[in-house]
């Protein structure tokens, strides 16, 4: 299904050398309460993007509503996993390991695809030791374990990942469900599975349906809650150290679960105030997400802008080869209005 281009976006970020603003990064960005309502519209609410990797919680729920995750007597870290775009450090590939070690199955299971390690440290002694990487260093692999475990609960055939097969069918109804709107279309993402298409305001109010889960009692919503509790007390798995997605979980003054896509996708989870966010910025660019994120957490009153952790991301220095300052990152002052 061919889709409009992108409109409609506003500027948000701003790159300055000097005096000058160098470059400018547009976007949207949505925040939605309980009820689903939009709260506050930077952009085009109704622009229709992949969240990409953002939806990793949604895609995660018919493992736990479903039941396979009380079958297999899955873990919170394993949960958080599930949710997870990791790093590929020792602490991720391992989990995934036993995880599937678990379910009888191995790496050659996975559907993902190989990917490097994104842990410095692991990737550099790979090199030394002529090991090359395989799918349990990709980012997605707790995702695709979680997938794994929902194929074999319901008794389904190995190639979870097509479209037709029961594991994603059942994704697509939750996204459906929780987006409150029928997904116009999906692409095939960078770990092979469907990614569903949805509104900005869509995706902020199915964010937004997670950070409201709690109190309600049936089936999908305590899958729900489980998923964005397993996040915010793992934030080392959900992404990994030097992470925006660890760094900012860490660094909030209240519980929070985020999430970043590919493409300058970023979604935040707010329990305690029932309010979801959605971010993408147009030309893909993660800085700007980042930033974005960041003032939008310090606007609502969870993050605090004097945090190291929150300043990186919120108003990051530009250095050069010198170590001399050249410039800066920053939020317009739009992001800030009433």
């Amino acid at each position: 299904m061919r889709q409009e281009p992108i409109t409609a976006a506003v500027p948000l970020v701003e790159v300055r050398r000097g005096p000058l603003a160098e470059s400018l990064h547009m976007g949207h960005a949505v925040i939605c309460d309980a009820s689903g309502g939009i709260v506050h519209a930077w952009g085009d609410p109704d622009a229709v993007v992949y969240p990409r990797s953002s939806s990793k919680m949604i895609q995660a729920l018919p493992l736990v509503a479903s039941g396979a995750a009380e079958a297999w007597h899955l873990t919170p870290p394993q949960l958080a996993l599930a949710c997870a775009s990791h790093q590929g450090a020792p602490i991720h590939v391992a989990a995934v390991e036993a995880w599937l070690a678990d379910l009888e199955l191995s790496e050659a299971d996975l559907r993902c695809g190989a990917q490097p390690s994104r842990d410095k440290a692991l990737k550099l002694q790979m090199i030394r030791e002529g090991e090359s990487p395989c799918q349990l260093h990709n980012n997605c692999s707790g995702k695709h374990a979680g997938f794994l475990t929902l194929s074999q609960y319901l008794g389904a055939g190995p190639e979870y990942v097509l479209p037709e097969h029961p594991v994603q069918v059942a994704v697509r109804d939750a996204f459906e469900e929780v987006t409150g709107a029928v997904s116009p279309c999906f692409g095939i993402d960078g770990c092979s599975a469907p990614n569903h298409a949805t509104t900005m305001a869509g995706m902020a109010r199915a964010m937004a349906w997670f950070a409201s889960a709690q109190p309600r009692g049936d089936t999908l919503s305590r899958a729900g809650a489980q998923l964005v509790e397993a996040m915010y007390a793992y934030p080392d798995l959900v992404a990994g150290e030097g992470r925006a997605c660890t760094l900012l979980m860490r660094a909030a003054l209240e519980p929070l679960a985020i999430k970043t896509g590919a493409e300058g996708y970023f979604v935040a989870i707010l329990p305690e105030r029932g309010l979801g966010v959605a971010v993408k910025i147009i030309d893909g660019a993660t800085r700007a997400a980042e930033c974005v994120m960041a003032a939008l957490l310090v606007r609502l009153g969870v993050a605090d802008p004097a945090h190291p952790d929150v300043h990186r991301f919120l108003n990051p220095e530009l250095r050069n080869f010198a170590g001399h300052l050249t410039g800066e990152i920053r939020p317009l002052d739009t992001l800030f209005a009433a």
